[in-house]
C-alpha cells in the first residue's frame, strides 16, 4: 500500500533544518532533552484509565533501573496534544519519547526525522513476538518499526443503555434502517437518540467514517487517499445526507458542535439517560466503568450496522490495534533506556491493570486475560474483522485531515451541504498530492 507523506509536516521540517543549520546542527542529527539523564515522555494520560496505565511503564521504569536514568511523563489533554508537539518540534525542542495514533501524524515525524527506527531493540528484547500482527503494521513504515504500541484495540462501535432498550422494547439494530427506527422511537419518548459532543471534530467524523465504510466498503477511500479515486464518490455523498438528515430529525444533542468531548459532556448525556446511544471508540469502556461501576452494568456495545442492498463487507472495523505507539527521539544509551521503559507496558502487571480499567491490550495473548463480556464482545469483533480502516484524521495527510474534519463537523449545524464538503475533501487531497 501506498503511503502519503503529508505535507504541512514536510514544510515544517525544511523550516527546521533552516534553524539547526543556522544553529551549527546537522538537521539530521537528533535533538534531545537538556539534561542528558531525564527521559522526557509526553503522552495523553491526563486523567483516569489512561493516566493510570500511561504511569504505570514510568513508575515501574524508575523504580527497577539502575542505569541513572530517569523518565519523567508530562501529558496534556487530547485536543491540545498534537498541537503542542508539533510546536515543539518546531523549536527544536522535541521529547525523548512521545505518544501519537499511528497513521498519517506518525509518518510525518518519521519523515522529519523525530523517530528512530527500532528492529535492533525489538530484537534484543524480545518485543516483536508479543504484539498483534495488527499492532505491529501500524507501528511501520517502510518496512521498519518506529513505534511501541501501548494499550488498546480501540474500535468505533455504539455504546447503548441496555436498560433504555429493554424498557421500550428495542432490539439492537443490524442495519442502518433499523437504526433509524431505534432513534424514532427514542426521540417519540423525548429521549436524545445519540450523545455527540462535537466541539473536537473527530467525535462528529466517527458517523462520517462508519456511514461511508458501511455504504462502500474499503476501496473509494484508499483509492481517493491514493489520487486514484475521488472523495466526491457516491458513499462519501451518502455518509453527509446522512448525516443530516439526522441531525434534521433530532438524533443529536442541541447545539452538539458547541459541546466538548474533553469535558464529559457527551457521556454525561449518558449517564443523567437524556440519550440512549453514543457512537465513540471502545476507550469508553474504561471511561463507564471508572466513573460508574453502576452504570456500566447498563452498558451494551454493537458494531455499526450495515447499509441495506450494499455488498459492502459488515465485518470491517474502523479503529486502531494499539491506539497510542510510542516514538523515540533519542538515540545511544537513551535511545535504549527510553524503550526499556516501553516494554514495561507488556509486562504481565500492565496488562492486568489495562483489563481491570476496561482497556484491551493490544498482544497476543489478550483474549486470555479479559473475562469482562463487553470488552471480549469488541476483541471479538475486531479478530473477526476483515479488515480495520484506520481513523481518517490519522491516515491522511494533515492538511486534508483538517479540511476532513472541518467540512464534517459544518455538515451537523447545515453550514455546507454533502456536494461542497465532498469537494472541498477531494480538492483538498488533489492539492496535497500536486504539492501545494
Amino acid at each position: 500500500m501506498r503511503r502519503i507523506i503529508p505535507y504541512r509536516l514536510a514544510v515544517l521540517a525544511a523550516a527546521m533544518a533552516v534553524l539547526l543549520t543556522a544553529c551549527g546542527v546537522k538537521s539530521t542529527e537528533v535533538t534531545t532533552s537538556s539534561d542528558e539523564k531525564i527521559i522526557t515522555y509526553w503522552n495523553i494520560g491526563t486523567e483516569g484509565a489512561d493516566k493510570e496505565v500511561f504511569q504505570y511503564a514510568v513508575d515501574e521504569y524508575n523504580k527497577n533501573t539502575e542505569s541513572g536514568y530517569t523518565v519523567e511523563s508530562i501529558s496534556e489533554q487530547n485536543d491540545n496534544y498534537k498541537e503542542k508537539l508539533i510546536v515543539a518540534m518546531s523549536s527544536g525542542e522535541c521529547p525523548d519519547m512521545y505518544t501519537s495514533w499511528s497513521g498519517g501524524p506518525m509518518i510525518e515525524y518519521i519523515e522529519a526525522g523525530f523517530a528512530q527506527p527500532l528492529d535492533e531493540l525489538y530484537e534484543k528484547y524480545g518485543l516483536k513476538e508479543k504484539y498483534m500482527d495488527a499492532a505491529l503494521a501500524q507501528a511501520t513504515y517502510d518496512g521498519k518499526l518506529y513505534a511501541v504500541p501501548v494499550y488498546n484495540v480501540s474500535l468505533a462501535g455504539i455504546f447503548y443503555n441496555k436498560e433504555i432498550f429493554e424498557r421500550y422494547n428495542l432490539e439492537v439494530p443490524s442495519t442502518v434502517s433499523e437504526l433509524e427506527a431505534v432513534c424514532d422511537r427514542l426521540l417519540e419518548e423525548g429521549i436524545i437518540p445519540f450523545a455527540l459532543a462535537n466541539a473536537p471534530k473527530w467525535t462528529g467524523s466517527m458517523y462520517y467514517q462508519c456511514l461511508a465504510t458501511r455504504y462502500g466498503g474499503l476501496e473509494p477511500f484508499r483509492k481517493a487517499a491514493m489520487g486514484e479515486g475521488s472523495f466526491e464518490d457516491e458513499c462519501f455523498r451518502y455518509a453527509g445526507e446522512k448525516i443530516q438528515e439526522w441531525a434534521a430529525k433530532g438524533y443529536f444533542p442541541e447545539g452538539t458542535n458547541s459541546l466538548s468531548e474533553d469535558d464529559g459532556q457527551a457521556k454525561q448525556l449518558m449517564y443523567q439517560e437524556e440519550a440512549g446511544m453514543l457512537l465513540g471508540g471502545s476507550w469508553y469502556i474504561g471511561t463507564f466503568a471508572s466513573d460508574s461501576p453502576e452504570f456500566y452494568e447498563k452498558v451494551g456495545w454493537f458494531s455499526f450496522p450495515a447499509v441495506e442492498d450494499s455488498d459492502a463487507d459488515p465485518s470491517i472495523q474502523i479503529g486502531t490495534i494499539g491506539d497510542q505507539f510510542i516514538s523515540f527521539n533519542c538515540e545511544g544509551e537513551k535511545l535504549e533506556e527510553a524503550f526499556r521503559c516501553a516494554t514495561y507496558y507488556t509486562t504481565d502487571g500492565a496488562k492486568e491493570l489495562m483489563v481491570d480499567v476496561g482497556k484491551i491490550p493490544p498482544t497476543t495473548d489478550a483474549s486470555e486475560l479479559i473475562t469482562d463480556g463487553l470488552t471480549r464482545q469488541i476483541l471479538e469483533a475486531a479478530a473477526g474483522a476483515s479488515s480495520v480502516q484506520l481513523w481518517y484524521d490519522q491516515y491522511l495527510p494533515s492538511s486534508v485531515a483538517q479540511i476532513h474534519l472541518t467540512t464534517c463537523q459544518k455538515l451537523f449545524d447545515f453550514t455546507i451541504t454533502p456536494e461542497e464538503a465532498s469537494r472541498q475533501f477531494e480538492q483538498s487531497m488533489e492539492n496535497y498530492l500536486a504539492g501545494q
